[in-house]
């Protein structure tokens, strides 16, 4: 077993942070410590872990599973199958990390190679299952085919074995527009009656831009089958809407939703019908410099955050920004991110920590998971080591709402 490793010499931030519990003046918010752990580290100066996503199976104690895979530092979104860790003591000690064949690559016609990636688990309480679900990627002698066909894939955990079934697809209504069509690390939101809101983006055979939309599925604990989808959303700019992800707080569902120059947000009453995107800003109406990259929503019963990286934190060092990793609280009603509450979940090492995932382990904590992307000539990152993080949010008082998606 390892022993998952406290931050306290590089993250002194954590210290300090833990003594302040969140509090804003004119807002209800939840308070919270802030404690970080290395779960893993150490970069061979070929391949560091990415795209780790924990989940957490309800038994006595409970099963926690960090899933992530190799990427090949030296190729553009080069990714080998997928691994999992365990823990049975909230984290304190993990299982070595064990691959799974079943959740690798795939050969094709003419020499393609197709694997999954930006995988994100979830229980699914209904069936009593713990749900993965992807993307598929395709490769040419170990290189990225940028003109691919792709598809949201998905696979179900058995515990007991410590194996997942083999990967499958999402099959998609036909006419062209769903060709490349993935989720990729999206947060979805389980409905008690057993269906799944999956946010999905595509783009189809003539489109010069990628539109995002929710798709509602059914699952019975063996087959995930679409059932409708909602708003197609899309801006004319480059690439348009992509790695979109739902949360519900209130009574309502919020979606944010990545773009090349800026993450935009927008909600909606049912999860399917959203209003018009507006970009991301903050509370004083300027933009919050948060684009090209992953956003994820956290969230409490008593209040919304919004985990992100973004420009403007002494970071011109690391492409796009993407470290340090930030938590703050959002206003639902104006939408926007309130700058005093602003929080560093993981500091700038030099690497890339923009592909992370966010888990409600319990009441008590819920989890943002991330790694340092070692892309590019490691001297530039020289206090980077392919680390692991649980970047761990300790609540004052107990998430009502954290097992209700």
């Amino acid at each position: 077993m390892k022993r998952r490793e406290f931050i306290e010499k590089s993250l002194v931030f954590g210290a300090a942070l833990s003594a302040t519990p969140l509090a804003l003046a004119n807002m209800k918010a939840p308070g919270f410590k802030l404690h970080s752990d290395v779960i893993t580290e150490g970069y061979d100066g070929k391949f560091c872990w990415f795209h780790p996503e924990a989940a957490v199976i309800p038994s006595s104690p409970p099963t926690l599973v960090l899933s992530m895979q190799r990427w090949r530092t030296a190729g553009s979104d080069v990714f080998y199958p997928i691994n999992t860790m365990l823990s049975r003591n909230l984290g304190k000690t993990w299982t070595d990390p064990v691959e799974h064949a079943s959740l690798g690559r795939r050969e094709e016609a003419g020499g393609v190679i197709v694997g999954v990636c930006d995988f994100a688990m979830k229980w699914h309480a209904k069936s009593k299952k713990l749900l993965g679900i992807g993307q598929t990627v395709r490769y040419l002698n170990d290189q990225l085919i940028a003109v691919r066909p792709r598809e949201t894939a998905w696979s179900v955990y058995n515990p007991a074995q410590n194996t997942w079934t083999p990967w499958q697809t999402l099959e998609m209504p036909g006419g062209g527009k769903f060709r490349n069509s993935g989720s990729g690390h999206a947060q979805r939101v389980h409905l008690k009656n057993g269906d799944i809101l999956l946010p999905v983006y595509f783009k189809g055979s003539e489109d010069k831009v990628s539109s995002s939309t929710v798709v509602r599925c059914s699952f019975d604990g063996e087959t995930l089958r679409y059932l409708e989808h909602g708003t197609e959303m899309t801006i004319p700019e480059p690439r348009g809407f992509g790695e979109p992800s739902l949360t519900v707080f209130d009574g309502k569902y919020y979606l944010t939703l990545r773009n090349d120059k800026a993450a935009h947000v927008t909600t909606s009453k049912d999860g399917l019908h959203f209003e018009t995107p507006r970009p991301w800003t903050w509370d004083d109406g300027t933009e919050l410099g948060s684009y090209n990259t992953q956003a994820h929503w956290v969230t409490h019963h008593s209040g919304l955050f919004l985990s992100y990286t973004r420009r403007g934190a002494n970071n011109d060092n690391v492409p796009r920004h993407r470290a340090p990793l930030f938590l703050a609280q959002v206003d639902p009603k104006r939408l926007v991110v309130m700058r005093q509450t602003e929080v560093e979940l993981v500091p700038n090492k030099g690497a890339q920590l923009g592909n992370f995932g966010v888990a409600e382990i319990n009441e008590h904590e819920t989890w943002i998971t991330t790694s340092e992307g070692m892309g590019g000539k490691p001297v530039d990152k020289p206090l980077a080591n392919g680390r692991v993080y649980a970047a761990r949010i300790l609540w004052d008082k107990p998430n009502k709402g954290w097992n209700s998606q």
